[in-house]
């Protein structure tokens, strides 16, 4: 059986998608990923402000 998919309410901001999910503890995290091509960043933040700050934010060293 495929694992599930735990990412929900996942807005895009530029090549940076942040997704809402609940952690081992329970507690829900947002995440934000980048989906550029050879980046690989990625953070969890405990709240959606500071998810959406690290979208406009990061920079891609990968062009």
């Amino acid at each position: 059986m495929p694992a599930r998919d735990h990412f929900h309410s996942v807005m895009r901001i530029g090549p940076v998608q942040i997704g809402t999910h609940r952690d081992r503890n329970g507690r829900t995290k947002h995440a934000a990923v980048c989906t550029s091509d050879g980046c690989s960043w990625s953070a969890d933040y405990s709240s959606q402000s500071a998810a959406q700050l690290a979208a406009r934010t990061h920079c891609c060293r990968v062009r």
